[in-house]
């Protein structure tokens, strides 16, 4: 995998990271963004010579204009978009959710997945090849109580991953990874309070790890993945197992 550059979204800390960290460790340069300056200077001195970072929303047009820009002046190339940033501010019933508030997750994380992966195709990709991973989410398999706009907006994260799988082959593959509960500041709420009945519910007994979630997005990288397209791989410990979370 060496002199391969790798575009991550919203990976200063949590799984992106993580992903940054394991691809670094395999000789990939990457370029990491996120929304605190300061916590992603921290997150690119920790990974080293191998990765810049480039501040900003995910959202925002200008900052993934330049997030792409900067890849391509500093590293010369981008053979993989891992769509990872993602946010989750609604939780209850659809039936009394903030419309507004809705529509921010669908922008985040299904519109600008879609415009991140815009831009790195016709940037490079279109015509040297390469592969996009969109980070997904069990919620986007099945319902999933007061989870409903984040499953709906992980559920239409899926369906652009096989549309672009049919779409963009066969220089680029395009795939999505499903977590179930992962360890990390974002999903804190989901187990912090009763853990030890969330991991029962797990066949594997356990919560996620990031790392996990990293070495599944490594292999569909790699070229032992150059025959997989538009599919989603579920890391989740079995918990869907049962058909319901």
């Amino acid at each position: 995998m060496s002199h391969r550059v790798a575009l991550i979204t919203g990976s200063s800390r949590g799984i992106g990271f993580s992903v940054a960290e394991r691809l670094v460790k395999e000789g990939w340069q990457v370029t990491i963004t996120g929304r605190n300056r300061d916590t992603l200077d921290a997150s690119v001195s920790h990974l080293g010579s191998g990765a810049i970072g480039c501040a900003g929303k995910a959202d925002d047009p200008a900052h993934q204009e330049e997030a792409v820009a900067a890849t391509l002046r500093h590293w010369g190339r981008v053979d993989l978009l891992v769509n990872n940033a993602g946010i989750n501010p609604v939780f209850g019933p659809m039936m009394d959710v903030d419309l507004a508030a809705a529509r921010k997750v669908l922008e985040v994380n299904v519109l600008s997945s879609l415009r991140w992966s815009q831009l790195v195709y016709h940037g490079w990709m279109q015509a040297n090849g390469g592969c996009i991973v969109n980070v997904a989410s069990v919620t986007g398999l099945t319902a999933a109580s007061g989870l409903g706009v984040y499953g709906t907006s992980k559920a239409a994260l899926i369906a652009l991953t096989r549309q672009l799988g049919e779409e963009l082959g066969p220089d680029v593959r395009v795939n999505a990874v499903a977590p179930g509960v992962v360890r990390t500041e974002f999903s804190r709420a989901l187990y912090e309070s009763s853990e030890d009945e969330v991991v029962a519910t797990y066949p594997l007994r356990r919560l996620g790890a990031p790392q996990d979630v990293a070495g599944t997005v490594a292999f569909l990288a790699s070229d032992d993945a150059s025959w997989i397209t538009g599919q989603t791989l579920v890391i989740d410990g079995g918990l869907t197992l049962g058909g319901r979370l």
